[in-house]
């Protein structure tokens, strides 16, 4: 077999007359190498170029290039037929009656009008030189030409003296405001970086397990914690949540798990009924509650769980989600925080998805989350002692919920409200960062947008409630300009504002008007800048910068409409939809918790409600649909970007069009999950 090698090669080194190619074929890369010389011939003919070798260079390199414009073709195809289908298909959002669509919808027409405008006077040349027409009309005989011109004339006059003072009044207040934010931001990453180069972190002054407390069973020196799970309708993850709670590492007698089921689906109430049995008779101290009468959605669902007799018993309470999967030592990392540190309120863990790849919407939101825990909540907790509160994945001193108040269901953050509230109260607060609770991320368009409205609407209905108590409280005067001026004004109200009135309104709108300017830094450089800054907690990102950078524009809009929504006091910013789950599990798998065994989401409901139960999820079938409040942005967007190339404008064409077509994809719900 060697002889037959060592043939083979001088063979070949003979026919190709040069050095020796071998082409190494890895999908998707292809590459080529040199072997090693052997023989002196080949010493002299080193450096010389090999026809043959510069051939399959070339000929590799065409055939990567066909592969990569093939993907893009088919991509594009693939794109291209689910949006024919989305239109085809004609399902919409109801947003034609908000004042915001018919806003849009108006600046559209309008854009369009003056498009065609400002098209017809290029043509003839009126932006050039612009004679001083008087309008004659001798014998009912009008000259178009003349006409249009004295039109154009009093267009362009009315434009430089009445409409561009204003605009560029607007769009440099705007500009003032987004760099305070970028300064907030630059901040908020020297502030970690500091923590990060210092190694500072929350270390608490005991623990519990040691050798002392060896045995987990005799909770001596354990303190009482309560554990509540909030859930409505969420079949899809009740049974992963359930089981990785009543596997905390934590003595069973001194913990006990609530269960709150506000579902009003019969067949799912029965279903997490029995999944509460099931682990009750294997021993774990759980119990189930429903309420009767579902008021203040998740904040009315804990008060009421607070009220129960025995909860007086308890020192702590820990709350996750439905979704929510917490490692078996989250309460050991969490709880010795407490020890020996009476001002403290609430310890917060990080958030970390499992689904965090699973499409470009994710990856998207990944980047805005890993910037809130890594930055945001990290600097503010090391800092000031103070964050809001997630709503879930922590552990709150009972003393201190009820001292605060206890929770209210008067906004749709009850968790900030809460937070706010202790704060007031001189509760401090830890975040750890190296502690991770898995959940989930919303994964379709539809669901992320509630979300996010919900998000954005409440914290300007609780500004409204608490600012009086803000100033009247006893908190120190920085602490009281901390929370009005950078906790709701800057990070709530400011940021949603400025981001789509200034790229989503005045840019187009300077197109227009281009005596009033927005320079190229505000439109290109700065908002790089703050993208990279925003992706730095997660550099496998990278990549995304671009998209995310587009998509967070795109976002503008719906937490704008959810920011004035709740700061005036609409209807919808009342409205609570529970996000949607899909009910993955985690990455160590909830299976080597159940000691092997895989049960069915329906194997403890009787074999009738199977049936109804798989009855009912094929009838019900999610679609996508477009939302026309963002396709009306995409076209002005668009439309801006044709009239910016009258201008020679080359970044803000740009701009526009890629801001276009990302409004476009979202408008057609192209960016998340895709139902068939």
């Amino acid at each position: 077999m060697g002889a037959w090698s060592d043939w083979f090669v001088r063979d070949n080194n003979i026919r190709c007359g040069g050095t020796p190619v071998v082409v190494k074929m890895e999908n998707p890369n292809w590459s080529i190498s040199e072997i090693s010389d052997i023989s002196e011939d080949d010493a002299r003919r080193k450096g010389k170029k090999n026809a043959k070798q510069i051939t399959w260079v070339l000929l590799l390199r065409a055939h990567r290039a066909a592969g990569c414009l093939a993907s893009l073709a088919s991509g594009s195809v693939g794109l291209i037929s689910a949006a024919r289908r989305r239109v085809s298909a004609g399902r919409a959002d109801s947003s034609r009656h908000h004042r915001l669509y018919t806003f849009i919808k108006f600046s559209l027409f309008l854009s369009i009008t003056l498009l065609c405008f400002e098209l017809y006077a290029y043509f003839k040349q009126y932006h050039l030189t612009i004679p001083d027409y008087t309008m004659a009309i001798p014998s009912f005989r009008v000259n178009v030409n003349d006409l249009f011109g004295s039109i154009y004339t009093g267009w362009m006059r009315i434009r430089a003296e009445y409409i561009a003072p204003p605009l560029q009044l607007l769009s440099d207040v705007c500009v003032v405001l987004f760099l305070i934010q970028s300064a907030d931001r630059l901040i908020l990453c020297l502030g970690c970086f500091w923590i990060k180069l210092r190694r500072v972190k929350p270390v608490p002054k005991a623990g519990y397990g040691s050798k002392e407390d060896s045995d987990p069973e005799a909770g001596e020196h354990f303190p009482m914690v309560l554990v509540q799970i909030p859930m409505c309708n969420e079949r899809e993850v009740y049974q992963q949540s359930i089981a990785a709670v009543c596997n905390l590492d934590w003595p069973r007698s001194n913990f006990l798990v609530q269960v709150l089921d506000d579902s009003d689906d019969p067949l799912t109430q029965k279903l997490i009924k029995a999944e509460v049995d099931k682990w009750h008779d294997n021993g774990a101290r759980i119990v189930y509650r429903h309420r009767e009468i579902r008021e203040g959605f998740k904040a009315g669902n804990l008060k009421s769980a607070m009220g129960c007799s025995y909860v007086k018993d308890y020192e702590f309470v820990a709350i996750f989600d439905a979704d929510f999967q917490p490692t078996p030592d989250f309460l050991k990392r969490t709880v010795p925080h407490f020890k020996d540190n009476e001002e403290l309120g609430l310890v917060q863990a990080r958030w970390a998805f499992v689904n965090k790849d699973e499409n470009l919407l994710t990856r998207l939101q990944n980047i805005n989350l890993c910037f809130h825990f890594e930055v945001e909540q990290q600097v503010n907790g090391i800092f000031i002692n103070f964050f809001g509160f997630n709503g879930t994945a922590g552990v709150w001193r009972i003393k201190a919920l009820e001292e605060s108040g206890g929770w209210m269901e008067r906004t749709t953050v009850e968790d900030m409200d809460i937070a706010v509230r202790a704060h007031l109260k001189g509760w401090k607060f830890i975040y750890l960062n190296d502690v991770e609770c898995q959940c989930e991320l919303p994964e379709s368009y539809e669901a992320y947008r509630k979300q996010q409205h919900r998000w954005h609407s409440g914290p300007m209905q609780l500004f409204r409630l608490c600012l009086p108590d803000i100033i009247k409280s006893k908190i120190a005067f920085w602490k009281k300009t901390n929370l009005i001026f950078l906790f709701f004004l800057l990070r709530k109200l400011i940021l949603p504002f400025y981001s789509f009135t200034l790229f989503c309104i005045i840019l187009p709108m300077t197109m227009f008007v281009p005596e009033a300017e927005l320079p190229a830094w505000v439109v290109c450089y700065v908002p790089a800048t703050m993208s990279v800054l925003n992706i730095l907690p997660a550099p496998r990102s990278f990549p995304f910068m671009i998209p995310y950078l587009l998509f967070e524009n795109t976002m503008s809009v719906t937490k704008f409409h959810a920011m004035v929504s709740g700061l005036f006091q609409l209807p919808s910013s009342f409205e609570w939809v529970v996000t949607k789950k899909s009910g993955r599990s985690s990455d160590g798998d909830l299976v080597n918790l159940l000691n092997g065994k895989k049960d069915d989401k329906i194997s403890d409901a009787p074999a009738k409600e199977k049936e109804v139960v798989s009855k009912k999820s094929k009838k019900k079938k999610k679609h996508n649909r477009m939302y026309r409040k963002e396709l009306m942005l995409a076209f002005l967007l668009l439309t801006a970007a044709l009239r910016s190339l009258l201008s020679a404008q080359g970044i803000h064409f740009y701009f526009l069009l890629f801001q276009g077509v990302s409004f476009l994809l979202v408008g057609l719900d192209l960016i998340g999950e895709q139902v068939d």
